[in-house]
């Protein structure tokens, strides 16, 4: 049966940054105001400290991790049979077999946890085997099996009892005949012969079955009674109540118990497919994330497969792009950067306009949807603008982010510069936080402080004074340690790790510098054509930089090959004031 249809997926770019996740819970929300579809907003990967910050501080619920969108078994239309319990007879499971046509049946327990399968086959397996007569007593076949089996009634004993002794006989012959052939504790099937009746009981028959409906006279209910055998009446002849007493016979004793080849509903169609192709059976049992039983799936059912449903935003790479989405169906394509090299198999909305962000992009729909902003989306959409447009100074910024952003500071309730300041700091904070755990240290060993070891990590601590802290635990008894210090650091600079080499001289440059630099800042920039040799030549070309005009190189020689490089330093001034080097581009020749 059908189930209900998942949600669309509302997913940004693998290592998400804020314009990816905000925009994404925002695009989510404004379709889920516009349209029939049920979105969720979810992410690619890992937020950072900004994007958790923007999310505390308006109180949004971080969107759920979704790494991987290739179809799942919870994607098909499984079919959503119950489990029945091991004490079901076989008829009874035969006739849910019939009635819903399907050939393989999960026995479950109360609590819906797969106990076994039971199959056609080993229900016909079991029809098979007729000589077979103590089956009742091996498998503890209920009496309320051979009550439902046979639509018998109980006449006398419980109904609850189970057969545990004997077999089954067929007392239709003569008196004489039951009482040779009879042993202690046996099942037997008769008819509304008096003598036949006596004699079963006084050979101490476990259970009487009465055949045709016929009455039993109170003489024979009152021995009975007295001796501590079971009476029941069946509508049925013997013939037919002779064919139906080994069905009486609880699944559990031949269903399949060990080996079973079971999927979960996180299971990749992909592999199911696989495993299904190299057996024979028809139908398998599912689990769900608690390992419960809740369904059964086939090969018919994968054919009508549902791909997951999707819409991106922030990219439209193939490599940006959440894994398995090749296998999903994108509904949307919501991007501010450059057209990629992702493909679809169908035709979709695709939104792509030269602006600094993507919720730039949204705040216009929700505008052209007639859909009011809320404050909590106002401030997420904000954020995000933010941070891509690096509060306007981004070279990618345009005038509607920049509008955009005063109108959505206005709903959110925020300064803009107050907010930014709040938002980037939060971004490179590392106040409490643990930035190293190891386990398994020998006493004595020498341990460094990465954060303050390599320049990357150097460059998250923000400047001022700062606390280490050292805890060491031998699983018995912690004690910590403390070290205080001190970052101010007050010049940085920007050179290429690999100098760009090429064949013949380089004679002419051009070097751009990006960001934001205050004007009582010391601002150096140096060029070289001979990058590769011991000792380059480095010719200032500070000037040329600010007046943005071409730099020609006084150095004639290259030792080892023309090789450009440029070194570009910047100090504060008497201000204290911090600016910041957004890029470097140029060109040379």
């Amino acid at each position: 049966m059908p189930k209900t249809a998942h949600k669309v997926v509302v997913i940004g770019h693998r290592n998400p940054d804020t314009d990816s996740i905000c925009s994404a819970i925002a695009y989510a929300e404004l379709k889920n105001k516009t349209s029939d579809l049920v979105c969720e907003a979810r992410r690619a990967g890992k937020m950072n400290q900004e994007t958790e910050f923007v999310l505390k501080k308006f109180g949004v619920t971080p969107p759920r991790m979704c790494t991987d969108v290739n179809p799942k078994i919870r994607d098909v239309d499984y079919r959503q049979i119950p489990g029945i319990p091991g004490s079901t007879s076989l008829r009874k499971a035969w006739e849910i077999m019939r009635d819903q046509k399907i050939d393989t049946l999960a026995v479950t327990s109360e609590e819906d946890e797969l106990q076994g399968v039971i199959t056609v086959k080993d229900i016909a397996t079991a029809n098979m085997d007729l000589f077979d007569t103590g089956i009742l007593a091996k498998s503890r076949t209920s009496y309320r099996n051979i009550l439902e089996t046979l639509g018998a009634t109980m006449v006398v004993g419980s109904e609850d009892a189970e057969c545990t002794t004997g077999h089954i006989r067929i007392g239709t012959a003569t008196p004489e005949m039951l009482e040779s052939s009879m042993e202690k504790g046996d099942i037997v099937i008769l008819t509304n012969r008096y003598e036949s009746q006596l004699c079963a009981i006084e050979k101490e028959a476990s259970l009487i079955i009465i055949c045709n409906g016929a009455k039993v006279g109170r003489t024979i209910q009152h021995i009975a009674a007295e001796t501590g055998v079971a009476i029941m009446s069946a509508p049925c002849d013997t013939y037919a109540a002779a064919k139906l007493i080994s069905q009486c016979a609880p699944i559990s004793y031949y269903m399949t118990r060990d080996n079973i080849i079971k999927f979960t509903l996180v299971s990749p169609v992909a592999d199911v497919t696989r495993v299904m192709a190299k057996v024979r059976h028809r139908y398998f049992p599912i689990l769900d994330a608690d390992g419960k039983y809740c369904g059964m799936i086939s090969r018919r059912n994968i054919i009508n497969l549902r791909k997951r449903r999707i819409i991106l935003v922030d990219h439209n790479e193939a490599t940006q792009a959440v894994e398995g989405f090749d296998q999903a169906e994108i509904l949307e394509i919501i991007d501010h950067h450059r057209i990629g090299s992702l493909e679809t198999s169908g035709p979709v909305y695709f939104r792509n306009q030269p602006v600094g962000c993507t919720a730039t992009i949204v705040t216009q729909m929700y505008d052209e949807n007639g859909v009011t902003i809320p404050q909590k989306t106002a401030g997420l959409l904000l954020a995000a603008i933010l941070s891509d447009t690096l509060v306007f100074r981004s070279p990618t910024c345009t005038p509607i982010d920049v509008n955009a952003a005063n109108r959505l500071a206005k709903i959110a309730g925020v300064d803009i510069n107050e907010f930014a300041n709040e938002m980037f700091e939060a971004g490179e904070k590392l106040d409490g936080k643990t930035t190293k755990t190891r386990t398994g240290v020998a006493s004595g060993t020498a341990l460094t402080f990465e954060q303050t070891a390599s320049a990357a990590g150097f460059q998250k601590i923000l400047n001022g004074n700062h606390t280490i802290t050292v805890e060491v635990s031998d699983g018995k008894e912690t004690v910590s340690t403390s070290a205080t210090f001190t970052k101010a650091v007050h010049a940085a600079s920007v050179t290429l790790a690999e100098p760009l080499a090429v064949d013949g001289d380089i004679t002419v440059a051009v070097l751009q510098v990006t960001g934001s630099i205050p004007d009582d800042a010391k601002f150096k920039a140096e060029v070289t054509n001979n990058a590769l040799d011991s000792s380059p030549v480095w010719q200032d070309a500070t000037t040329e930089v600010k007046k943005g005009v071409n730099i020609v190189f006084e150095n004639k020689t290259a030792t080892n090959g023309a090789a450009f490089n440029f070194r570009v330093s910047v100090e504060r001034g008497e201000s204290g004031e911090g600016g910041y080097i957004e890029a470097v581009s140029g060109a040379f020749e």
